[in-house]
């Protein structure tokens, strides 16, 4: 079985190559010969088990994933801005384009999330009647396609608000009764997402850890499961979803409203309990932060604490089922295609691997998220030069592990913590790795990006726009091999990362409380100290002018969303963060900036330069129902403002 599970997920899914392999992904429930095909045996069986799976939705892709440019904490050039993830980001969506489509099938990007539904309800109608798979088999596997069930629904539902959840598959004899359906209140489709995972969990049928770790690795085991339910729980706590009065007049075929007008607070207690449920499981799995020992452990390299570090802080996000990794997407994994668009050019070359080589850029309203090496806010922070940040400041060889010392910067990208440098390249800041030539601490390659550098515009069109690069989104074993050519290692994509789960369960515990107390601080502070800082109460009381922040639960709950805003940046969780928060309205309308990367000299590209405009209003919280989903199903009730 495991060889099989290799072939059929990592072959077909990974690779999505094979002209065989496509026909089969594209079976049609209708088709009875092919389905009975399908369950005639183990092998079969299981190809459909990875079907279930390619289910899942993309998250290393810019028009697949709404979340990865939709909140523009990373964004493309002006050349690329008819990508349909940039169109998305710059509100360009509507019920009749529908950018990144999930709720009908024939999408310009994606598959509808309900044909991945349909697949997981066929799954579980016919496995039982597989003759050459155990009981314990077929348990194992009713609870995996259950899980993508529930996550499928999830993501529905993040994404759209209330749905029509397909609890089961249309009868072939009557193929029109499933088409007419109401949209379900908010809670009822949160209350089956949860029913879904409560099945699983309740089943015990999936392993605490994936033991066949170079056959099975993607498949879901029991951490999945509790961090999913943790998140579900958060979710359904978060303002957009519990008591939004914003929708009081968003009303179903009852004429009563879609989300529950009354703020439920016991919400927070069960989402903290499921936090930390979730911690004790994946703790017994072996699921915990990576450290820079871990990082030692698969490289031979010899580096100092600093740089050290920085790789581990990269890794954690990059390395191929590191402990951290709670669940990655083996089907979608972060390919040549994603990571180049992440990578600099470290040398003048004669030609590009791709068209997009390095424009995924970063603007200034995310770089300067991240803390201070004081481990506060800089514009909090009380000996940083918050006023001067966009000076220009001269690297030294006290900073030359970050900084090319003798290099004209940014007086902003000095005296950060190591999440600053570890998430991102910038123009004159040392990028350890990914580079062919031997790299000393002392000696790594660092971009040039003034324009007619080498960093800078290769070809009309390839360059980026900000100065800045993600470059955590980058494997450590990705290398330019020559100036003009770059050897990729592909990576499953962390979909679920133990950091994540730790920050959630701090959130939901604050929210829970009348004020934050040690219980909340101890889940920020691993993280925090996992990246070299001090916990909050000593950073805050010593270093910033808000001392006292950490002792409210209004101050706490803005400094776990900025960690959170900072741990995961890149990752695509602010997109979704920011909306059930509901802080979208306030922060996602706003300039974004970036350096002059037109400016040949260093007080000229230093100047703060505007790339885009964001602009976000309340209809932006949900994405539309498509139009000619609308006229297929009457019954269908259009979100607020589309």
């Amino acid at each position: 079985m495991k060889n099989i599970f290799l072939k059929i997920t990592v072959f077909c899914i990974v690779l999505t190559g094979t002209v065989s392999c496509n026909k089969y992904l594209d079976v049609v429930p209708d088709n009875i010969p092919t389905i009975d095909n399908a369950f005639s045996d183990r092998y079969n069986a299981m190809k459909f088990l990875a079907t279930c799976y390619w289910g899942i939705p993309k998250s290393a892709g810019w028009n697949e994933n709404p979340a990865m440019l939709g909140a523009m904490e990373m964004i493309f050039n002006r050349t690329h801005r008819s990508q349909a993830g940039m169109q998305f980001a710059l509100g360009e969506n509507s019920a009749a384009l529908a950018l990144t489509n999930y709720w009908s099938s024939g999408g310009t990007m994606v598959r509808s999330l309900y044909a991945g539904m349909r697949d997981c309800n066929t799954f579980l109608e016919r496995i039982d009647g597989v003759q050459d798979i155990n009981k314990y088999e077929k348990e194992r596997m009713k609870a995996e396609v259950k899980l993508v069930k529930a996550y499928l629904n999830f993501y529905l539902i993040q994404y759209y608000g209330p749905i029509t959840p397909l609890r089961t598959n249309t009868s072939l004899t009557e193929p029109t009764a499933g088409i007419r359906v109401y949209r379900e209140k908010i809670d009822d489709c949160f209350k089956y997402v949860l029913e879904l995972i409560n099945e699983v969990i309740q089943s015990d049928a999936l392993p605490l850890m994936i033991e066949g770790k170079n056959t099975e690795l993607g498949r879901f085991s029991k951490p999945v499961a509790y961090m999913l339910k943790a998140k579900v729980m958060t979710y359904w706590a978060s303002p957009l979803f519990n008591g939004n009065t914003d929708y009081s007049g968003f009303k179903n075929h009852e004429g009563v409203p879609f989300f529950n007008q009354q703020y439920d607070a016991s919400r927070w207690d069960s989402a903290a309990n499921a936090c930390k449920k979730a911690i004790e499981v994946c703790l017994a799995a072996g699921n915990r932060l990576y450290k820079p020992a871990d990082f030692r452990a698969v490289s031979a390299r010899v580096t100092s604490d600093t740089t050290l570090l920085i790789n581990t802080l990269r890794s954690a996000v990059t390395q191929r089922w590191n402990p951290e990794i709670i669940w990655a997407n083996s089907s979608y994994p972060a390919n040549w295609n994603y990571q180049i668009t992440a990578i600099a050019r470290m040398e003048a070359a004669t030609s590009t691997p791709s068209g997009y080589t390095g424009v995924l850029s970063v603007p200034l309203s995310t770089v300067e998220l991240f803390y201070s090496n004081n481990g506060v806010p800089i514009n909090e922070d009380i000996s940083y030069p918050y006023a001067n940040r966009y000076n220009i400041r001269v690297g030294d060889n006290a900073h030359n592990l970050l900084i090319a010392s003798g290099e004209k910067t940014a007086a902003l990208n000095f005296d950060r913590e190591m999440r600053f440098y570890s998430t991102l390249g910038f123009d004159r800041g040392r990028w350890y790795g990914n580079f062919y030539r031997a790299n000393n601490d002392n000696e790594s390659p660092f971009p040039k990006n003034r324009f007619g550098e080498f960093s800078s515009v290769f070809n009309p069109g390839e360059y980026n726009a900000t100065g800045y690069w993600p470059k955590k989104l980058v494997s450590m074993n990705t290398t330019w091999r020559d100036a003009n050519s770059v050897s990729e290692e592909t990576y499953p994509y962390p979909d679920m990362r133990y950091a994540d789960l730790l920050l959630l369960c701090a959130e939901a515990l604050n929210e829970s409380k009348q004020a934050p107390d040690n219980e909340v601080y101890q889940y920020v502070d691993s993280v925090r100290a996992r990246a070299g800082l001090k916990g909050v109460l000593e950073s805050w009381a010593t270093y910033s002018n808000q001392p006292a922040k950490p002792l409210t639960k209004e101050g706490m709950r803005q400094i776990i969303q900025q960690e959170r805003k900072i741990e995961l940046a890149g990752e695509g969780v602010y997109f979704w963060d920011s909306n059930r928060w509901k802080t979208a309205l306030k922060e996602r309308n706003r300039a974004i900036q970036g350096w002059n990367i037109n400016g040949r000299e260093a007080e000229e590209y230093y100047t703060v330069t505007t790339v885009y405009f964001q602009r976000f209003t309340y209809r932006d919280y949900f994405a539309p129902i498509p139009q000619s989903e609308m006229i297929k199903n009457p019954l269908l009730i259009q979100n607020p403002g589309w």
